[in-house]
C-alpha cells in the first residue's frame, strides 16, 4: 500500500462541507491556464503536493493541487487549465467573491526522505504547479540536498508557467533548469523536442538521485523509462496520479486504481508501488 504519511487535517469542520473562501486576486499564466489565489483560513497549512477541493456556487466542484508556497503564511495559490464548465466559471471569479474550499487532501512529495540527495523534477505543462511548492521547499533547505535539477517541457513558448520565477530561479545559480518545448516559434532559442529527452544528459548523479514527475500519463511513462535508463531506481522515483478525483475522501469510488484510492492512499505514489498496474488501459 502507499506509504503511511502524516495529513495537515482538512479545513472546516468536516472534510466533505465547502467552507467559503474570498479571492484575493486571479492572474493568467498562459493563454488557458490561471492562478487564483484564495484567502487562507487562520491555519493555511498544506504540503508540497496536497490538493484542495474547490467549489464555483451553482456550477461544481474541482480538485485543484496547491500551488503556491508552503513555507509562508500567504493566500493559497491554485493554477489550472481552463478545462471544463467550473474552471470557466472559476476564471471569471473577481476580487472579494467566495467559492467554497475543502482540503488540503492527500498525501506529499516526500522531500524529508530525500535530504543528501540529488532531486530530480520532471514537470509536463501544467504538471509544474503540483511541484512548484516542492520546489519553494527545497530551496528554503537548499543546504539539506545536493543538486536540484527541473526538467520541465511545455507545448510552446507561449505554454510556459511561471516563466519570471523560472528566470529568477535560474539566476540564483542553486537550481539547474532544462527547459524544452514541443513547437517552437521562430525566436525561440531553447530546447525542441518532449521533456523526457532531456534526462539523459541532465546533471544529476543517476546512483544517489530522488525523481519527483507530474505531467499527462504518457509522459510521466516515457519520463520513468528514461529515469530507468540512467539508473534512478522505481523505490527512488515518485509520480503524482491525479486521476479521476472526485470526492477526496474516499467515498466514491471514482478514483480507485487497483488496490489503491488515489484520494486517500495518495496523489503521489513511489512508482515500485503501482508499477505492475501503471500505463494498463484496463485500470
Amino acid at each position: 500500500m502507499a506509504q503511511a504519511i502524516e495529513h495537515p487535517v482538512p479545513h472546516g469542520p468536516a472534510p466533505i462541507l465547502p467552507q467559503p473562501r474570498r479571492v484575493r486576486r486571479l492572474f493568467e499564466e498562459t493563454g488557458d491556464a490561471f492562478t487564483l489565489e484564495i484567502e487562507p483560513d487562520d491555519d493555511g497549512r498544506f504540503l508540497p503536493g496536497q490538493f484542495n477541493m474547490l467549489y464555483v456556487f451553482g456550477v461544481g466542484e474541482v480538485p485543484i493541487y496547491i500551488s503556491g508556497n508552503p513555507v509562508a503564511h500567504e493566500p493559497l495559490q491554485h493554477t489550472t487549465r481552463v478545462v471544463g464548465a467550473v474552471t470557466r466559471a472559476m476564471r471569471l471569479l473577481k476580487p472579494g467573491e467566495v467559492i467554497g474550499l475543502r482540503g488540503p487532501f492527500g498525501n506529499h512529495w516526500p522531500l524529508h526522505n530525500l535530504t543528501g540527495r540529488d532531486v530530480v523534477i520532471v514537470a509536463g505543462g501544467i504538471g509544474l504547479a503540483p511541484l512548484r511548492p516542492a520546489l519553494y521547499q527545497l530551496l528554503a533547505n537548499r543546504d539539506q540536498y545536493r543538486r536540484v535539477v527541473l526538467i520541465y517541457g511545455a507545448r510552446t513558448p507561449e505554454d510556459i508557467l511561471y516563466w519570471d520565477e523560472l528566470e529568477r530561479w535560474r539566476e540564483k545559480l542553486d537550481l539547474e533548469i532544462c527547459v524544452t518545448v514541443d513547437r517552437a516559434s521562430v525566436d525561440w532559442r531553447g530546447n525542441v523536442g518532449i521533456v523526457s529527452t532531456l534526462i539523459a544528459r541532465a546533471p544529476f548523479d543517476p546512483s544517489n538521485a530522488a525523481a519527483l514527475v507530474c505531467g499527462p500519463e504518457v509522459m510521466m511513462r516515457f519520463a520513468v523509462t528514461e529515469l530507468q535508463k540512467r539508473g534512478v531506481t522505481s523505490d527512488r522515483t515518485y509520480l503524482s496520479m491525479e486521476r479521476n478525483l472526485k470526492c477526496a475522501v474516499g467515498f466514491c469510488g471514482h478514483c480507485q486504481y487497483g488496490p489503491y484510492f488515489i484520494c486517500k492512499d495518495g496523489p503521489i505514489f513511489r512508482f515500485d508501488q503501482i508499477e505492475t498496474i501503471f500505463g494498463k488501459a484496463e485500470i
